[in-house]
């Protein structure tokens, strides 16, 4: 990233810090909209389960299976609202980059506890229909589909690119996940 004569970081784009805030924040909104949505459908048929007359033939594995699947859900929904949250709080007060950053990160948190949440839905609902065998394996293969969509392929995109020198952005400069 250079300095440009003018003060501005120059990433290519020719952005004021203040307008790649203002593009970062657009961009993660997108995001959430799409993940919020999967989150909230998938939240509500967690809580609408326990109102099944099947619900009551649950065993004790599947009961707590059940548990950690919901509260995976509501701290999904928690990390996903979060950023809207953060953006609030610090509105007005010229934080954006620092909202951005911690709202990314936030973000992240947010995927990783909806893989889980995914992967917890899944395995019960596999133990309902096929019992332990067959739903242990795919359950495995769906959580490393999941795993390769979301986290690999994402990883090996921003390698290839770092790799090629055509990654802009490095974690020092506030764009990556993690501040070093």
């Amino acid at each position: 990233m250079t300095t440009a004569d003018n003060g501005r970081h120059d990433d290519g784009r020719g952005e004021s810090p203040a307008q790649r805030a203002d593009r970062r924040w657009n961009e993660l909104l997108q995001e959430l909209r799409v993940a919020q949505t999967g989150t909230q459908i998938l939240f509500g048929f967690l809580v609408a389960v326990v109102f099944q007359p099947r619900f009551a033939e649950l065993g004790a594995v599947d009961r707590g299976i059940y548990v950690v699947t919901v509260c995976l859900g509501a701290a999904t929904t928690g990390a996903l609202v979060a950023p809207v949250a953060v953006h609030r709080l610090v509105a007005g007060r010229r934080m954006k980059p620092e909202a951005v950053s911690w709202a990314g990160r936030l973000t992240l948190v947010g995927v990783v506890l909806l893989y889980l949440t995914m992967v917890s839905t899944f395995l019960l609902i596999m133990r309902m229909v096929l019992g332990d065998g067959l739903a242990l394996w795919l359950v495995a293969l769906m959580a490393v589909w999941l795993a390769l969509c979301w986290f690999a392929v994402p990883l090996l995109t921003r390698r290839s690119a770092n790799g090629n020198g055509n990654g802009h952005h490095r974690a020092e400069d506030g764009y990556g996940p993690w501040p070093r």
